[in-house]
């Protein structure tokens, strides 16, 4: 009969003490060979080590910490590799980071937009792409489309965001439209707020929110932009609902556009209360827009002004426009020597109202595919624009 662990540990331990390395060694040997568990023994190195076998706790701590070296002993060769240098880790779906980012513009033709997508976007599955649509995470010109058979345009700009973008209700609901009909659909657009996406800026814009909006009837409506007014800006903006309505528009934009006019707040007080102003409008390196009064140098652009009201340091200004170029307004008042004031573009020091003095407040037009259809959409001046001059309306 086998004699209990703990009588074999105390033999080891007398025959320690009278220091009989031999016998030690033998026991060892005799213990090991009986068929005793080799678990709970010590490093010979480790003097005066004391067996834990008696201890629970810390048996069970061992147990458990046994059983994870036993799991990690045989880890599959899978999981191994992962955890190499030379593991390439796998791409998650629906966050690829700022390198993956990719956008593509429709050139020519009509597509589905799941269609496009395959065709453009080859490093995603079908499946992979379809969850991005449930996600909300591909884009048309900045807005979040989740029908896979949306139809495409030429000149949208399809996109994969590395995050979700749902509608933003509190934003829509702030946005004042003027008017709506089955056709188009004019808001008064605050200042501050992107026409539509650019490279700084994907979400937060016009477009975006008006998509939104439409969508609410109809998850395939979609509406087109006809004009842009500059971010700083305020004032009327329209979508039309069709593309035919957009292209007969920007065709002939600038023959049926009755009346453009802005207010603005400009610096100082004007000599001249009134006057005109032409020139040719370039880029610089740095996309600003100058005057040049060489003609065929740039776009001619023509500006009319008049002083409404002034006071000791502010020119309140109502400007119309017989052409719409980038900056138009903003150039011509700085050639005038009367920026606009909180526009630091263009050189202006002034800030009273905290925002860009520039209001879009009429726009009005015909209608060109009907003969007896006019438009005329007003946007009221900002409370701040005549708060500075005392005035309760323009």
């Amino acid at each position: 009969m086998k004699k209990p662990f703990s009588k074999k540990l105390n033999e080891n331990n007398r025959s320690s003490k009278n220091g009989s390395s031999n016998k030690k060694n033998q026991n060892t040997s005799k213990r090991t060979s009986s068929g005793a568990s080799s678990f709970g023994v010590k490093d010979n190195k480790k003097k005066n080590s004391k067996p834990v076998f008696n201890d629970k706790k810390n048996s069970s701590l061992k147990t458990k910490k046994n059983k994870v070296e036993e799991h990690k002993a045989y880890e599959p060769e899978d999981k191994k590799a992962k955890k190499s240098k030379n593991y390439a880790p796998r791409k998650i779906l629906g966050r690829p980071s700022k390198r993956q980012f990719k956008e593509v513009q429709v050139k020519f033709g009509s597509f589905e937009l799941l269609d496009f997508l395959l065709g453009n976007f080859t490093s995603y599955s079908r499946n992979n792409l379809k969850s991005l649509l449930s996600k909300q995470q591909i884009l048309v010109n900045g807005a979040s489309v989740k029908q896979y058979n949306f139809m495409l345009k030429p000149g949208d700009i399809v996109s994969i965001s590395p995050y979700p973008v749902r509608k933003d209700g509190k934003r829509i609901s702030k946005l004042k439209i003027l008017y709506e009909d089955d056709e188009l659909i004019a808001i008064d657009k605050p200042a501050g707020l992107l026409t539509i996406a650019d490279d700084k800026e994907r979400e937060a814009t016009a477009y975006r929110y008006m998509m939104d909006y439409v969508r609410e009837e109809d998850p395939l409506k979609r509406i087109y932009v006809v004009h842009r007014i500059d971010k700083e800006t305020s004032g009327v903006l329209i979508f039309s609902k069709s593309e035919e309505l957009r292209d007969a528009l920007q065709d002939k934009w600038n023959e049926l556009v009755e009346t453009r006019e802005y207010i603005a707040i400009c610096e100082g007080r004007f000599e001249k209360k009134e006057g005109t102003r032409i020139s040719y409008l370039l880029p610089t390196k740095t996309n600003l827009m100058y005057s040049s009064h060489k003609r065929g140098d740039g776009q001619k652009a023509i500006t009319h002004y008049e002083v409404i009201t002034e006071n000791e340091e502010y020119s309140l200004v109502r400007v119309k426009l017989d052409t719409g170029r980038k900056n138009q307004i903003r150039v011509h008042m700085k050639d005038l020597g009367h920026m606009v004031v909180g526009d630091d573009k263009y050189q202006s020091n002034l800030d009273p109202i905290h925002r860009l003095g520039l209001h879009n407040r009429v726009l009005e037009f015909d209608h060109p595919l009907k003969a007896n259809k006019h438009f005329k959409f007003i946007a009221d001046t900002p409370k701040e624009f005549l708060n500075l001059f005392g005035l309760k309306r323009v």
